[in-house]
């Protein structure tokens, strides 16, 4: 029998979940005491990076939980709370991280048992994926690269921007009336995503050091021409520049 007590956090509305975990606790349900709680007015609130950071900074595994869909205290925060998780997923599942060590779930204020049993779910869910790689002292630094391009990718404008108007675009229209038909936009965010997250993890390596398109191509397993080109649109925002060239080689180095 595994010896491992994962470290949880849980994201909290006040109005369904907290009160739910607060109602498990004055009817003295017994569940697992791994998770720790921040309470948050909304799950809408919980954005992508916050989970990620969280992660990077070496908990084992995050669950958000919100009021369930139709009864949300804000009306629609937790169908906000659905794009960024499906969004949080997508940028997890670029880092090498096991997908079980997020979770979303909805629960109510009455459901005191519900919630007890949902804590000791994920928790034996996160304890057979086992230890987080993160975890200092020596943390995997391969994961570690992509966690954090992962966080700087979803706290980015471009990302957090598509989110946002996902729905009007879909439903709605753009501000021509032209609808985005679903599988068109998740195509078109799952570029987004691969290119931002790629954009990050460039950007964190020449932070370290001045590098050249071939050897940042070798580092991430990419071919030199897709890099050349994620590093012309790091040139566009000002991000990087060339530092100087070796045998007619150009480094590239952070600004």
């Amino acid at each position: 029998m595994s010896t491992f007590e994962p470290n949880i956090v849980g994201f909290l509305c006040n109005w369904c979940s907290y009160a739910g975990a607060d109602l498990a606790g004055v009817s003295r349900i017994q569940y697992p005491t791994n998770m720790r709680v921040i309470k948050v007015m909304c799950s809408g609130r919980v954005e992508p990076g916050m989970v990620l950071g969280l992660l990077e900074a070496g908990a084992d595994g995050v669950m958000v939980t919100g009021c369930h869909i139709g009864d949300c205290h804000y009306i629609s925060g937790n169908l906000h709370t659905k794009r960024k998780y499906a969004l949080l997923q997508k940028l997890l599942a670029k880092t090498g991280l096991a997908p079980q060590r997020i979770r979303l779930e909805w629960n109510s204020a009455a459901e005191g048992q519900r919630f007890a049993n949902l804590v000791k779910e994920f928790t034996e869910q996160v304890r057979a994926v086992g230890p987080t790689p993160l975890k200092a002292p020596t943390p995997d630094a391969a994961k570690l690269l992509n966690i954090k391009a992962a966080r700087e990718a979803a706290d980015g404008f471009r990302l957090r921007a598509l989110v946002g108007k996902e729905e009007k675009l879909v439903t709605e229209g753009n501000v021509y009336g032209d609808r985005v038909a679903q599988d068109e936009f998740t195509k078109a965010m799952d570029d987004a995503v691969e290119a931002e997250f790629q954009v990050h993890r460039i950007h964190i390596m020449l932070q370290e050091r001045p590098r050249s398109v071939k050897d940042v191509a070798e580092q991430l397993g990419l071919q030199p021409r897709t890099v050349l080109g994620y590093m012309v649109a790091l040139r566009q925002r000002g991000w990087v520049d060339v530092k100087e060239a070796v045998e007619g080689t150009p480094l590239y180095a952070a600004q």
